[in-house]
Order: structure tokens, then C-alpha cells, then sequence
């Protein structure tokens, strides 16, 4: 396989969200050819040559049918980015079991089989990535959000047991672990506490003087450390580890 060749095509889901739309952008402008899945709509601006599938990956049953779908349409797959998630944020003690299901199933449940589904495509192509969107809250975490922690935790013990198991088949698995990023997620687990402010500029303000950085961070930011992952010429020799882009936040001791 020539790992230049422009049409290396990517599975991305969560596409209509702040990351995952960033991705989109990012590999389609590198020449890849994207294929997107996310339960809302896209609108304007997916890629002419990509795939977009409007499908909720919290239903198992909805997996098979995408990838169906997607191998369709392209009948290869160079990586896989399993970037969808949900954030439930309210106390341990008010989180019904419906709520903890429903973000395992769609933060990693969906990601077990979508790694199952994508497998054979990815060895065919001889050079196969999948890259894991974790978060800082599997490392280091706080009130309110242990479902959200939880599964981006089983996420990146998976990513390591998957690294090891898949690569005979010279797939490479690697987990990016964001930390504050401005995207609409970001902005509704705002309402947690966890940061002060009278409106929502001030909240992201004070959040980003948490950071070593003293920024929040950008999508694109983002988009382009999953990229580094994905590409076999880049990261040819990474694989089984998570990568912390987080503006420094992890870096930091809380109790100073």
C-alpha cells in the first residue's frame, strides 16, 4: 500500500460535533476521504467525496448497518476514529441505571463494536489506525461526571488490549485524551459547578485559568493531534498509548 496515496479513507464518529467536525475538515483537507456517523444532522459543508450517515451508535443493532453501509460506499478503511460520546453530569446518587447505560453504550459499547466491525477492512489495508477519543477525566477527574469517567477509563484499558491483539495484523490502536476544549459539550457540563462565572464567557475564562496554558483548547487543536495518530507515515511506531493534549492542565498538582 502507498501510505501517500490521497485516497485513504477515514471512518469518523460523532461527526457533527466540535471535535469530530474538526476532524472531518482536517483529514478531508489532507485527501482523505471521509465517511461520517453522528445522530444529528451534519448540515453544510461535508466533504462532496465523503459518506455522511445520520445514525444513533448507541443502538448496537445501528453499528452492523453503517458499516454496511460505509464499506458500500468505499470497500476500505485506513483508520478508524471512535469519537462519539454523551456526558452525563449529576451526582453518583442521582444517576438512574437507564443514564450509566446509556452513555456505556454509546461512549464504549459503540466503540467495541465498531473496532470489531472495522477490523477486516483495516488489515486489508495493510496499515490500518484506530484512534480512541478518550479524555483527561480517565486520568484525572472530578465531581459529578463518574459515568462520563468511567467510560472513557474502560476506553483507554481497551485501547491497550486492543493494541496488543491487533497488532499482527499491523493495525496500530492509540487513545488522544483532551482536555478543556471549546465545543457544545464543553459548554453544557459548564453548568456543573465546577467552575465559576455569572454567564458563559466568564466560566470559560476562569476555566482556562486552570490550564498551564491559560487557554482552552481549540477543536482543530484536536483534530489535528487525532490526525498524527491516524496517519501510518507519522506515528508509524505508536501504538497501545494515550496521548494528553490538555494545555498542561494534567500537569499540575491540584494541591498547589
Amino acid at each position: 500500500m502507498n501510505l501517500t496515496d490521497p485516497t485513504r479513507t477515514v471512518l469518523i464518529t460523532g461527526a457533527a460535533g466540535g471535535i469530530g467536525r474538526a476532524s472531518v475538515q482536517t483529514f478531508s483537507g489532507k485527501g482523505w476521504q471521509v465517511i461520517g456517523v453522528d445522530r444529528s444532522p451534519y448540515g453544510e459543508g461535508f466533504p462532496s467525496d465523503g459518506l455522511f450517515i445520520q445514525s444513533d451508535i448507541s443502538v448496537g443493532e445501528n453499528m452492523e448497518l453503517i458499516f454496511n453501509q460505509a464499506m458500500a460506499y468505499t470497500g476500505e478503511l485506513s483508520a478508524l476514529v471512535n469519537n462519539a460520546a454523551i456526558q452525563v453530569a449529576k451526582p453518583l446518587l442521582e444517576t438512574s441505571v437507564d443514564e450509566w447505560d446509556v452513555v456505556m453504550a454509546s461512549n464504549l459499547r459503540s466503540v467495541f463494536l465498531g473496532t470489531k466491525l472495522a477490523h477486516p477492512f483495516l488489515k486489508a489495508s495493510g496499515a490500518g489506525a484506530i484512534v480512541n477519543v478518550s479524555s483527561v477525566h480517565a486520568v484525572a477527574t472530578s465531581a459529578d461526571i463518574s459515568a462520563y469517567a468511567a467510560s472513557k477509563g474502560g476506553m483507554l484499558a481497551f485501547t491497550r488490549a486492543i493494541a496488543i491483539e491487533f497488532a499482527p495484523d499491523n493495525i496500530r490502536v492509540n487513545a488522544i485524551l483532551p482536555g478543556a476544549v471549546d465545543t457544545p459539550m464543553l459548554r453544557a457540563g459548564l453548568s456543573r459547578g465546577h467552575v465559576t462565572g455569572s454567564d458563559i464567557t466568564q466560566r470559560l475564562d476562569n476555566l482556562a485559568r486552570k490550564t498551564v496554558s491559560g487557554k482552552i483548547g481549540k477543536p482543530e487543536e484536536i483534530a489535528q493531534a487525532i490526525y498524527f495518530l491516524a496517519d501510518s507515515e507519522q506515528s508509524s511506531f505508536m501504538t497501545g498509548q494515550a496521548l494528553i493534549v490538555d494545555g498542561g492542565a494534567t500537569a499540575r498538582l491540584s494541591t498547589e
